[in-house]
Order: structure tokens, then C-alpha cells, then sequence
């Protein structure tokens, strides 16, 4: 037994099944490691969340407030007006009235079909254009998601959503009580973090896997919340040398 020190882990080996079935940009497989009892203990349920990226006031935008009042802060921050606003939603039917509540609002919309990691992320990556992220999605990926604002910068809220009593009792048996409490970034991801993904699909953060006979070439990104270091890495993997692999295909 190894005697380091003890630390949570957060993983999804696959962010965007159905973006990788079919094609599309931004499946990642993602994994963050903070100090013990960093992490949100996330059970298997629903997360709302807002997230905006970095170099803005504290506490510009709140999960309590209407989005239209939330795109109004966040123009004002940003000197700029609304319709200049581009907002990251996952395309899903519950998502149809906050969708039309920012485009009367007269900001744009971004939709997307899954990963909503690399939609949260998205808000601090300038060549992105993406300003804020809203919506429900996977609680686990919410806990993600915040572990990489802690080490670029962003601001994030999320609240569990809970559509069974039986998803009630697995979060008490994690250990939540509160289940309209309100979680800030800090309280999702605390304590120092580190955050990895790699592309499995191309798009705005990394390039997909590219294969290439008998192996394999991958684009990682690696970053701490101690420095906010953020590294890239573009590795080649020789698959004749690899132990487990078929080497007689292509």
C-alpha cells in the first residue's frame, strides 16, 4: 500500500457519448484530483449552473436571478452590449424557456448537444467566444467542470436538482441534507486542485484522437489551480510497444 497523501477524484472517461457517436466537436475524457473532502461528493443527479469566465467582479451573476438580469450585469462588466453576449446552453427541451428569455433579451445563443464540461470551460478561453454558460446538466460533470475554473479563473453556481425520491435518499447517504443549497465554485471544487483532459473528438479546447497506422496521436490539457499553470501536451503513441493492444490492424 502506498502511503501518499489522501485526495478525491473526480472522472469521466467519456465527456460527450453522443457527440463521439456522432461526429461531433468536444467529447473529452476529463479527470480532476483536489485535497480530500474537496469535491462536492456529487451523486448521479441533475446540476443547474451559471458560469462566466474570469477578470470579472465577484458575484456578477447569481443562480437566483432571472437571465435576462444576469446578461444585463454581465454587459455592463464587460462594456458591452447584450446582443454582443454569446450564451453556451445545452439543446435540450427543458432548456426551451431560458432559451427564449435571452434571446428577448437580445443576446446570442450557442447550442450545444452535449459536454457541457467544454461548455463551462469554454466561458475563460477568449478564442471560445463564449461569455456565459446556463443551464441543467449532470451533476458529476458540474463538479468537473468547477475544477477547471479553479485553475483558469471563472466564477461558477450550481444547485442539485432531484427528480425521485430515490435520488434524495443517494444524496443523503452521500452525505447532503440541504437540497435547495446553493454551491459556490469553492464549494464544488476547494482546496488545491488539478485538472486534465484529453480530446477524443476535435474542438475549441484540443484536437480528437488522430489515428495513424499502429498507433495513435492525442492533445492534452493540463492545469493546477495553485499557479493557474495550463499546459499543453501533444503526445504520439507507438502502439507496437503498448502491452493490451491489437497491433496486427491499421
Amino acid at each position: 500500500a502506498g502511503e501518499g497523501p489522501k485526495i478525491d477524484i473526480a472522472l469521466d472517461p467519456l465527456e460527450g457519448t453522443t457527440i463521439t457517436a456522432k461526429g461531433g466537436n468536444n467529447a473529452l475524457a476529463v479527470i480532476a484530483m483536489a485535497e480530500e473532502g474537496g469535491f462536492l461528493n456529487a451523486p448521479d443527479t441533475y446540476m443547474e449552473k451559471i458560469a462566466i469566465g474570469h477578470s470579472l467582479p465577484d458575484g456578477l451573476v447569481d443562480l437566483d436571478e432571472k437571465v435576462e438580469v444576469n446578461l444585463k450585469e454581465l454587459a455592463r462588466a464587460k462594456g458591452t452590449d447584450i446582443s454582443d453576449l454569446v450564451v453556451c446552453i445545452l439543446d435540450r427541451p427543458r432548456h426551451d424557456e431560458i432559451i427564449v428569455k435571452c434571446r428577448e433579451a437580445g443576446s446570442r445563443i450557442m447550442l450545444i448537444g452535449d459536454g457541457d464540461v467544454s461548455g463551462v470551460i469554454a466561458t475563460s478561453q477568449e478564442e471560445a467566444g463564449v461569455d456565459i454558460y446556463v443551464g441543467v446538466g449532470g451533476a458529476p460533470e458540474g463538479v468537473l467542470a468547477a475544477a477547471a475554473l479553479r485553475c483558469i479563473g471563472g466564477q461558477m453556481q450550481g444547485r442539485l436538482i432531484f427528480r425521485s425520491s430515490d435520488e434524495r435518499q443517494r444524496a443523503e447517504r452521500l452525505g447532503i441534507t440541504d437540497f435547495d443549497r446553493k454551491y459556490e465554485l469553492k464549494e464544488l471544487a476547494g482546496g488545491e486542485v488539478m485538472f486534465a483532459a484529453t480530446g477524443v473528438t476535435s474542438g475549441t479546447m484540443l484536437k480528437g484522437v488522430r489515428r495513424f497506422r499502429n498507433g495513435a496521436k492525442t492533445h492534452s490539457m493540463i492545469m493546477r489551480s495553485k499557479t493557474g499553470t495550463v499546459r499543453y501536451i501533444e503526445a504520439e503513441h507507438n502502439f507496437r510497444r503498448k502491452i493490451g493492444f491489437d497491433n496486427t490492424g491499421a
